[in-house]
């Protein structure tokens, strides 16, 4: 984001609550690698160098990436800054921070969407003596108490980590609810390289049949390794973890699973063969001859009965990670701009303040993609322009935009016109991101929308 701005001539503020790359460093454990190929690591005007465009970055890699881009762009970060509130004032906003106060015209939101780990309810009534904790928390093995681990989520990071915690001598349990099953390789290149040639990356938001569901879909089964490796619930099973179904609460002293393993298994087993076949009838429409032949992979086995719960006094579990998502944090945002569910109400990544106040509803449409600033603000005191935007990957994934890449998005915020607490001009504009941060996989959130509805 900071980079566009640069080049439309905007002058502007990075803030940042700690270093470049901060959930980087301080909030991934410390075997995890990209789940995109070194070939999608693009950022505007930049891309990674290295010998194997097929290899995945570690994290001292994606660290590295992030904060040489910064400097080659010289990106104006304010770092150690975090942002405390944005509201809505006379001339704009007001954006207060721990190193002081900002005004300004326009906002960008570019907190991220993984501030908040999303830990199920009911969770509250796990026994004390189990040692619970999130990926954000979580390392390594070595830092977990001796005995069986529950693994409550089966995507991208539930998989990697009943693999790891299972592979260090412990016993796993794995609650498996919706996900979305993709190989590793097919026919013999990436199932991303096949993705973006057969244009499945190319939607854009308005494009999909449901952008709710979309939002919300699983992000795939896909692990990043040397070995180019397939990751999925055959092949943790075949190590010894034991599947059971989505975790769905405690009562009494048993944890209780869900009974629809079967059909989540058979529904993601559905949805991956039709992905293959979009990708087989792309080659013969292309006459591609020098690709590996059609694969079909083995349907996800399912233990014929498996249990519904768990007792939690037996000593089969010591440790439950919950491997089940995240959400964003805008408990800073002082603006009209939530729903009831507390989600961002926007269009195209624009966000319509409602009326309170000085803070009102645009009499044009709103045309911030394009680069262009509109008049937001109309009520009788906001004479001049007021902008509130998110800087959404999935949003804006179109190459010519600029504003992040298929691979790798380091979003940045935005405001406009600025004076600092004591009235004194600053920059024209201040980016307030909570982190820079990546997006972790939603890549087939347009794929498994546009399919759920054939189902």
């Amino acid at each position: 984001m900071s980079r566009c701005l640069a080049e439309r001539s905007i002058d502007h503020v990075v803030l940042e609550r700690g270093e470049v790359a901060n959930s980087w460093k301080t909030e991934r454990w410390d075997s995890l690698r990209l789940l995109t190929p070194n070939w999608q690591s693009r950022l505007p005007g930049y891309a990674y160098e290295c010998d194997d465009p097929d290899d995945f970055m570690t994290m001292p890699e994606v660290i590295g990436f992030i904060e040489r881009y910064a400097q080659v762009i010289s990106a104006p970060v304010e770092t150690h800054t975090k942002v405390t509130s944005v509201r809505c004032n006379d001339d704009g906003y007001e954006i207060e921070t721990t190193r002081g106060s900002w005004q300004c015209r326009a906002v960008v939101l570019a907190a991220g969407a993984c501030n908040i780990p999303n830990v199920p309810r009911g969770a509250e009534a796990l026994p004390s003596f189990l040692e619970t904790l999130t990926p954000m928390r979580y390392r390594n093995p070595a830092q977990l108490p001796e005995g069986g681990v529950l693994v409550v989520g089966a995507s991208s990071t539930g998989l990697q980590l009943a693999h790891e915690v299972h592979s260090s001598g412990r016993s796993v349990i794995l609650a498996v609810g919706e996900h979305v099953r993709m190989p590793r390789v097919y026919r013999d290149k990436d199932i991303l390289w096949w993705m973006d040639a057969a244009g499945l990356l190319d939607m854009t938001w308005d494009e999909v049949d449901d952008i709710r569901r979309a939002r919300n879909v699983p992000s795939p089964q896909l692990i990043g390794s040397d070995e180019r490796a397939t990751l999925d619930l055959n092949g943790l099973s075949k190590m010894g973890v034991k599947l059971v179904g989505r975790f769905a609460g405690v009562h009494g002293r048993k944890a209780q699973f869900s009974g629809s393993l079967h059909n989540v298994c058979a529904l993601a087993d559905l949805k991956m063969n039709r992905l293959l076949n979009t990708v087989d009838e792309w080659v013969l429409e292309h006459d591609l001859s020098a690709v590996g032949p059609v694969e079909r992979f083995e349907s996800t086995r399912v233990p014929a009965s498996p249990p519904l719960d768990i007792d939690l006094d037996s000593g089969e579990i010591r440790t439950v990670i919950w491997a089940t998502g995240f959400h964003p944090d805008y408990s800073w945002l002082d603006v009209p701009v939530l729903d009831r569910k507390g989600r961002i109400r926007h269009e195209a990544g624009v966000v319509h303040p409602r009326r309170r106040r000085r803070c009102a509803r645009p009499q044009r449409s709103p045309a911030w993609l394009s680069g262009r600033h509109p008049m937001i603000g109309t009520s009788r005191a906001a004479v001049r322009p007021l902008q509130l935007s998110v800087s959404s990957w999935f949003e804006s994934s179109r190459p010519d935009q600029g504003f992040c890449s298929r691979g790798i998005a380091n979003s940045y915020a935005v405001l406009a016109a600025c004076t600092n607490g004591e009235g004194e001009p600053t920059s024209s504009a201040i980016c307030a991101a909570s982190h820079c941060s990546l997006p972790a996989s939603n890549i087939a959130a347009r794929w498994a929308s546009r399919t759920s509805r054939q189902v």
